[in-house]
C-alpha cells in the first residue's frame, strides 16, 4: 500500500503513518461566523426546497387530471338522457316502439366499437383521440337536434346510423378517461377508476339541471347540449392532458397519502350526489336551475383544492422536519426515511397490481410456488363430495387472481360466461330500463315526472358507483370478495322489478328507479376492476371489451321484448289509445307489466349466475388476501 500524498488528502490525519505533514503548515482558517455560515448554506436550503417543490408540483399536476377526467365523465354520459326527448323523436318520426327501440341499440352498439379507439390510440396522441369522440357526438347528436327541429326530415336508417355515431363517441371518450386513470395512478388505480366512472352516472343529472336553466319546455334541447358540452369540456381538459408529468414510482406513504386524498374527494362526490337529489330532482323553474346548475359547477371544481391542500400540509412538514440545522451541517432525511424510499411499491390497494407482484416473488422462489400451489389445489380439494353442485362449482377454477387472459382463452373458462350473464342480466337490464323511462312514465300517467326520474336515477347510479370502491377501502377490517359484492349489488334489481310489476303508483316507481339506478351503477364501475383481477390487468383493455358486448345484445333483446309488448297492448281496443301523429301510444299498467315480469325473472338468472361466480372465486380472493397479508409481514 502506498501513503497517500497530499493531493490525496489535503486535510491528514497526524496520527496516521501514512500521512504527510508539510514543515511549516499554514494556519486553520478560521471558523466562520454564525452569519456567514447561515449565508452559505441559504443557497442550498433554496435548491433543495426547490427541488421538492417541483416534484410535489409534478405530482399535483397528476391530480388536476384527475379532475379533467371527473368532468369528461361527468359531461360525455349523454346516453342516459335518451328517455327525455325519446317520446318526441318517437312522434316526430312516425315509427313504432319497436323501431324506437332501434335507435337505442344504436346508440348503445357503439360500445361494440370499443375496439376502435384503443386502436386509434396506437397511431394518435390521447388528445386527438379525445377531439375525435367530441367531433363524432358534435355530429351525431347535432345533426339529431336538426331532425327534431324540423329542418330536415332523413329516412330512418340515417337517423340510426346518427345514433351509432353518437354511442360510439361515448365509448372513445371512456377509453380516454381509461387511459389517463391507469397512466397517472398505477398503485391507485381501482380507487381513480371507481370515482371518476361514477361521475358518468350523473351526466342525465347534469343535463337536466342544463336544459331545465335555458328552456324547460324544450325537449331536443338535449340534443343540442349533447352535441355542444362534450366538445367544451374537451377544450377545458385539453392543457392538463398536454402537460401530463412523468411519474416515478411512490414510496408506500406517498400512497397511502393519495388514498387519503382519494378518501376526501370521495366524500366531496357524495355531497354532490346528494345535492343533485335532493335539490334538484322537482326543480322546473328556469332561475332556481340556473342557480342549482351554477353549484353543481362549483362542485365540479372544488376537487382541484383538494390535493393543494394536503400537498400544501405535507409540504410544511417536509420543510420543518427534513431541512434541520445542526452545526454546520444538514440532515436532510432521516433513517426511517431512507429505510421507506428502499422499499417502492406500486400496489396501494389495487389487487391486479398486487396479484402479479406476487407473481413475479412466485418465480424467484420456486419451492414457495410449488408449496403455495399445493396448499391451493389442498383447498380446492377439501370437503370434495359426490353432489352435482359441488362438481359445477370445482370444475375448472382460477387457482390465483392476475394471471393474464388471451382473448381465445377468455371465452374458453366458465368463470367468464357466468360473469358474461350476471352483467347481461343485471347492469345491462338497468341500462335497458333508463332507455325505456320516458314511455314507462307516459303509461304510467306520469309524464310530467319524466325529468325527476332521469334525474332519480341517474343520482342512484351515481351513488352506486361510488359505492364499488367500497372493498378496497375496508379491506383492511372486513375482506371480503369482490364477485360477493358484486352478487350483493344485484340483488336490488329482482326487487325493483317485482315491485314494478305489482303496483304502479307514482312512490313505486321512484323506488323502483332508485334500486335499479343504485344496483346497475355499481355494476357498471366494478366490472372494470373485476375484469383485472380475474383474467390479468395487461389484458383488461381487450377483456372488458369483450365482456361489454353484451350490452347492444341485452339493448336488443330487452329493448325487443319491451317494445313488443308495447305495441300489442296499444293495439288492444281495451286499452286507452292516444293518436299523435300517426304514432300509438299505449296507456296503463299493462303495457310494461309483463316486461317487468320477465325483466325480474332474467335478473334472478344473473344473480344466481353472480353467486356461481362467487363461489368459484373466493378460494382465489382468499388465497391472494393471505398471501398479501404474509408478504407485508415479512
Amino acid at each position: 500500500m502506498r501513503p497517500r500524498n497530499s493531493k490525496d488528502s489535503p486535510i491528514s490525519s497526524s496520527s496516521s503513518p501514512y500521512s504527510y505533514t508539510p514543515k511549516n503548515p499554514p494556519p486553520p482558517p478560521p471558523p466562520p461566523s454564525k452569519k456567514r455560515r447561515k449565508q452559505q448554506q441559504q443557497p442550498l436550503f433554496s435548491l433543495i426546497k426547490l427541488t421538492l417543490s417541483l416534484s410535489m408540483a409534478g405530482q399535483s399536476r397528476k391530480w388536476v387530471i384527475l379532475v379533467a377526467t371527473i368532468w369528461l365523465q361527468a359531461f360525455t354520459g349523454t346516453n342516459f338522457d335518451f328517455s327525455a326527448y325519446s317520446s318526441e323523436m318517437k312522434a316526430l318520426l312516425g315509427i313504432s316502439q319497436v323501431q324506437l327501440n332501434y335507435l337505442a341499440v344504436a346508440s348503445d352498439l357503439g360500445k361494440a366499437f370499443g375496439w376502435s379507439s384503443g386502436l386509434a390510440l396506437m397511431y394518435l396522441p390521447l388528445w386527438s383521440v379525445m377531439f375525435i369522440a367530441s367531433f363524432m357526438g358534435l355530429f351525431g347528436y347535432g345533426l339529431q337536434w336538426f331532425v327534431l327541429r324540423g329542418l330536415f326530415s332523413p329516412p330512418y336508417f340515417v337517423v340510426f346510423f346518427l345514433c351509432l355515431l353518437s354511442g360510439c363517441s361515448i365509448c372513445w371518450f371512456n377509453t380516454v378517461c381509461f387511459v389517463l386513470c391507469i397512466k397517472n395512478f398505477p398503485a391507485n388505480r381501482a380507487l381513480a377508476l371507481s370515482l371518476t366512472v361514477s361521475f358518468n352516472g350523473v351526466s342525465a343529472a347534469l343535463y337536466t339541471l342544463a336544459a331545465n336553466s335555458i328552456n324547460p319546455s324544450s325537449n331536443p334541447l338535449y340534443l343540442l347540449l349533447n352535441a355542444l358540452i362534450p366538445l367544451l369540456t374537451s377544450f377545458a381538459a385539453l392543457i392538463p392532458i398536454l402537460r401530463q408529468p412523468e411519474l416515478d414510482p411512490l414510496p408506500s406513504v406517498a400512497v397511502q397519502r393519495d388514498s387519503l386524498i382519494f378518501f376526501f374527494l370521495n366524500f366531496l362526490a357524495v355531497c354532490t350526489g346528494f345535492y343533485l337529489l335532493f335539490l334538484t330532482s322537482s326543480t322546473n323553474d328556469m332561475i332556481s336551475s340556473r342557480f342549482l346548475f351554477g353549484g353543481a359547477t362549483f362542485l365540479l371544481f372544488l376537487p382541484l383544492c383538494i390535493p393543494g391542500i394536503v400537498y400544501a400540509r405535507d409540504w410544511f412538514k417536509e420543510v420543518h422536519s427534513n431541512f434541520q440545522i445542526d452545526g454546520p451541517g444538514f440532515i436532510l432525511v432521516d433513517h426511517d426515511d431512507l429505510e421507506l424510499h428502499k422499499e417502492m411499491s406500486t400496489r396501494g390497494g389495487d389487487y391486479a397490481l398486487d396479484a402479479m407482484s406476487l407473481l413475479g416473488n412466485r418465480n424467484a422462489n420456486g419451492d414457495r410456488s410449488t408449496k403455495s400451489i399445493l396448499n391451493g389445489f389442498t383447498v380446492l380439494n377439501a370437503g370434495k363430495n359426490d353432489v352435482c353442485c359441488g362438481t359445477v362449482i370445482k370444475k375448472d377454477q382460477l387457482v390465483m387472481l392476475g394471471e393474464e387472459h388471451s382473448a381465445s382463452e377468455l371465452v374458453c373458462r366458465v368463470d367468464f360466461w357466468l360473469y358474461y350473464i350476471a352483467y347481461f342480466c343485471g347492469g345491462t337490464i338497468g341500462l335497458v330500463y333508463s332507455n325505456n323511462l320516458g314511455q314507462i312514465a307516459q303509461s304510467l300517467g306520469q309524464s310530467s315526472s319524466t325529468s325527476s326520474l332521469i334525474t332519480l336515477y341517474s343520482s342512484f347510479s351515481f351513488f352506486g358507483r361510488l359505492l364499488s370502491a367500497t372493498p378496497d377501502y375496508i379491506r383492511a377490517k372486513f375482506y371480503f370478495a369482490r364477485t360477493g359484492w358484486l352478487a350483493i349489488a344485484l340483488i336490488p334489481t329482482p326487487i325493483a322489478f317485482f315491485l314494478l310489476t305489482g303496483s304502479g303508483t307514482a312512490l313505486t316507481l321512484q323506488t323502483g328507479t332508485a334500486l335499479i339506478g343504485l344496483s346497475s351503477g355499481f355494476i357498471f364501475a366494478a366490472a372494470v376492476s373485476i375484469t383485472s383481477e380475474l383474467f390479468g390487468p395487461s389484458s383488461v383493455g381487450v377483456n372488458h371489451n369483450i365482456l361489454i358486448t353484451n350490452i347492444p345484445i341485452g339493448s336488443l333483446v330487452y329493448g325487443l321484448l319491451a317494445a313488443v309488448v308495447y305495441d300489442s297492448h296499444a293495439g288492444n281496443s281495451t286499452q286507452k289509445i292516444s293518436m299523435v301523429t300517426d304514432t300509438v301510444v299505449c296507456m296503463g299498467r299493462h303495457c310494461y307489466f309483463w316486461t317487468f315480469f320477465w325483466w325480474g325473472c332474467l335478473s334472478v338468472v344473473g344473480l344466481f349466475s353472480c353467486l356461481l361466480l362467487f363461489l368459484r372465486t373466493k378460494h382465489a380472493y382468499d388465497r391472494f388476501e393471505r398471501d398479501r397479508v404474509s408478504s407485508q409481514l415479512e
